[in-house]
């Protein structure tokens, strides 16, 4: 991070979900193998593909996450996948598993005590976003927690426009690991902070940033004074 970077305090701050508050890591490698193994039982799909295609994925849309992992898989086979994964990420998210990255949990109270409005917009399904927050304990310092799954939007651009309207959001930062964090942020007018810890895509992605973070606990200094 610059030190010099500052902006003034937002009204709110939109956070993505996997690979900026949650480690998608620790929890996603048993859930894959889990997930594809049922699919070969249940004879809808073959191959597992590897881990690290899952990861790059990460931040599309579910079915685009799909229909990149498995080309040639049938409608049936995705409708299963998406039910498997959230039947099997909230069963591990009970058990105890996956970790939100370090010092999340502690910003997050720091800038809500400031005054700071905080939100949460995922591509993901409604049930995963709400899970990973309630069982990781933060649930309770967003103002709300926007998903794909749960508004229909094609695109993380419009997911952030329905937001900022719903709750009249006139300023704001978007913070995020993905092209389509940065492409939401700044479509909409936003500051954009770019969260260059996750490393689950390519450096390029950030390119557009307002500014660029290697930890959680750096937010909180880009405020201005």
């Amino acid at each position: 991070m610059n030190p010099s970077i500052k902006f003034d305090k937002p009204e709110a701050i939109i956070f993505d979900m996997d690979g900026t508050l949650f480690e998608t890591e620790t929890l996603l490698r048993s859930v894959h193998e889990r997930l594809f193994a049922t699919l070969r039982e249940e004879g809808l799909y073959g191959e597992t593909p590897p881990i690290e295609h899952v990861l790059a994925c990460l931040g599309m849309l579910l079915d685009d996450i799909w229909r990149n992992l498995m080309p040639d898989s049938s409608e049936a086979a995705r409708e299963r996948a998406n039910e498997l994964f959230l039947q099997y990420e909230v069963e591990d998210l009970i058990a105890g598993k996956g970790s939100l990255y370090p010092n999340t949990a502690e910003t997050l109270r720091q800038l809500k005590a400031q005054g700071i409005k905080l939100f949460v917009a995922s591509n993901g399904l409604e049930s995963y976003v709400k899970e990973v927050a309630k069982y990781r304990g933060i649930a309770d310092l967003f103002e709300g927690l926007y998903s794909a799954g749960e508004f229909q939007t094609s695109s993380k651009v419009d997911l952030v426009r329905r937001l900022l309207e719903d709750h009249g959001i006139r300023s704001a930062w978007m913070v995020g690991d993905r092209s389509s964090d940065v492409e939401a942020g700044k479509r909409n007018e936003l500051i954009v902070i770019g969260c260059a810890y996750a490393g689950y895509g390519r450096d390029s992605e950030l390119d557009g940033s307002d500014a660029l973070i290697s930890g959680m606990a750096e937010l909180p200094q880009l405020i201005r004074g």
